[in-house]
């Protein structure tokens, strides 16, 4: 089946669901509010004085509307619908500085996109480090046609969580010298966490506190409550700002069925590694008894932790209200064994029915992933040069033709064939750039993630890198430096899976694949928080004739030099 092929009948189906498509219309309020995420007191970014968010639950091609108020007294907000691929309404995506205005305080903005196709998805802050602050939630996409087949479906959101406040964080990391933020203090599980005790302290020698709960206790964990002799869908989700996680139920297998939206070749593992900006569902069987209770474990891999496990207890329905696992929680696996992480990674194929790529691109854009300084300050960048966003939406700038020259001059679309990828760079300065890749539409374009030795020491971090706008193929996964004309034979073009969101591994290279089929402006960008916030991100470009074209709402716009142009022709 052709790609083209293949889209129309996705089109179809939605649109044969479409006759009868709901609309979900929501009034969210997002303001600051106390709460106690790991038994103690901090500040969240919370949604109708919810933490996490409310869950959106819609079919594929139901209208989803967002009335969204800011209620935050000093800053601006956005969400993105993360792995929404909002076709024809690139200005509902949510990337603050890229498809629109910061909503001001006091200010209310409405989202209204369709949802094109099923899966597990959620929604963050795109503004600032909001998503650290805590601005998150699940959005789930069912299919009218569901192919899978289980008894009942658990969500399992993930996210990390620091004790100082997000913009101490910020200043932080802009500072000269940088002062880096650390590790977490705390794993979450819907919004859940410990810090100072464990829930399995009785099983261990460690000296940990067991930790107590009262009755409604904001971190007290949600008990997953099972039956014997079922199978249940665990929808998980990765918001975290920094962590790089593993998930395990103890005695249980997991069957990989998703990722990102797309469903792949099942395949069993007994735990699974998620990043920061990936979705999965995993199929869980419960075994014939009925009174048992087990430990669902999260913990810190790709970085050296420092953080304790996050805990949670899948109970089956027979099991003691008062009753404790009788076993320890799985210990995570050691946080640099990056072949196991590369193992799984190397673990996902398409499922039957998805289409190949296209067996050639008509352009390659090479990204070296690197840590420099800019007069002094630490910085993240992408072909030496750092991104940094203008006051002005590109959206806006290439729909009205303003600052044409400044916007589409795109940055450098390949590095230094010399660059020393396993060493510091010889030349830390770099520049500044918000320049993007301007693509026409109907092309296939490869991107060649390339990742490089920190500024300092020997050391080369993992970068989860996502999409706005697009899935993408995985075409395969490297180490040391691409070689061009050789790496190319080692692609999947046969089944590789369809993602959003994928891992540059420490010293490695990763290929993927992407058809411009969507008109609009697109973030790509390192989803680690501190990263994106120190410049490891692109913008494409994507069929600028037809961006000219698009009727945008004004209310998205209102800012920079497009608030000018609007008012001078006297439409506000």
């Amino acid at each position: 089946m052709s790609v083209i092929l293949w889209w129309l009948v996705t089109v179809v189906l939605v649109a044969g669901h479409s006759a009868s498509a709901r609309v979900v219309e929501l009034d969210w309020e997002v303001e600051y509010t106390f709460w106690w995420p790991d038994c103690k007191e901090g500040i969240v970014m919370a949604i109708n004085g919810q933490f996490p968010g409310p869950t959106i639950d819609a079919f594929a091609g139901d209208i989803v509307i967002i009335h969204l108020k800011n209620k935050l007294s000093t800053e601006g907000v956005v969400i993105h619908w993360h792995g929404i691929r909002q076709n024809g309404t690139p200005w509902s995506d949510g990337a603050a500085g890229v498809t629109q205005c910061p909503i001001n305080p006091g200010e209310t903005f409405t989202y209204n996109f369709t949802v094109d196709k099923p899966g597990t998805h959620f929604y963050h802050g795109h503004y600032g480090m909001q998503r650290s602050a805590g601005l998150y939630g699940m959005m789930i996409v069912r299919s009218p046609q569901e192919r899978l087949r289980y008894d009942g479906e658990f969500n399992l959101l993930l996210s990390d969580w620091w004790h100082q406040s997000t913009h101490s964080q910020e200043l932080a990391l802009s500072s000269s010298p940088m002062r880096w933020i650390g590790e977490p203090q705390s794993l979450l599980i819907n919004g859940r966490g410990q810090f100072n005790c464990s829930q399995a302290a009785y099983l261990s020698n460690e000296g940990k506190r067991q930790c107590t709960f009262k009755e409604n206790d904001q971190c007290a964990p949600e008990t997953l409550r099972v039956a014997p002799n079922k199978v249940y869908r665990l929808r998980i989700a990765s918001t975290t700002a920094l962590a790089s996680l593993n998930l395990a139920v103890e005695g249980h297998k997991l069957e990989v069925v998703e990722a990102d939206g797309n469903y792949v070749a099942p395949f069993t593992v007994d735990d699974i590694d998620i990043y920061s900006g990936e979705t999965y569902s995993v199929l869980l069987r419960t075994h014939s008894f009925s009174t048992k209770k087990h430990f669902i474990s999260v913990g810190v891999r790709g970085r050296k932790p420092n953080t304790t496990q996050a805990l949670t207890v899948l109970s089956y329905i027979d099991a003691h209200e008062s009753a404790r696992p009788s076993l320890p929680p799985l210990v995570t696996p050691r946080w640099d064994d990056y072949n196991r992480s590369k193992d799984f990674s190397n673990k996902f194929f398409a499922a039957k029915g998805y289409p190949p790529p296209p067996e050639k691109s008509d352009e390659q854009l090479f990204l070296l992933n690197t840590q420099n300084l800019l007069d002094g300050y630490t910085k993240w960048a992408i072909n030496n040069v750092s991104l940094s966003l203008t006051s002005t939406p590109y959206l806006g700038s290439i729909r009205y033709g303003l600052n044409p020259l400044s916007y589409l001059k795109s940055p450098a679309k390949e590095f230094v064939e010399s660059y020393d990828i396993t060493k510091p760079p010889v030349n830390p300065a770099t520049t500044k750039s918000s320049g993007i890749y301007k693509f026409p539409l109907g092309i296939v374009v490869d991107v060649i993630l390339q990742n490089a030795n920190v500024l300092k020491g020997k050391n080369s971090e993992i970068h989860p890198w996502h999409l706005h706008g697009h899935d993408f193929w995985v075409l395969g996964y490297g180490d040391g430096k691409f070689r061009p004309g050789v790496d190319e034979k080692s692609y999947n073009l046969k089944n590789p899976p369809l993602r959003n969101t994928v891992a540059l591994y420490p010293f490695g290279w990763t290929a993927l694949r992407f058809v411009t089929d969507n008109p609009g402006v697109w973030f790509f960008h390192c989803h680690i928080e501190p990263h994106l916030h120190m410049g490891m991100g692109v913008v494409f470009a994507e069929g600028v004739d037809r961006i000219a074209k698009m009727d945008i709402p004004d209310e998205v716009l209102g800012c920079g030099l497009t608030r000018k142009w609007l008012m001078n022709r006297g439409r506000h």
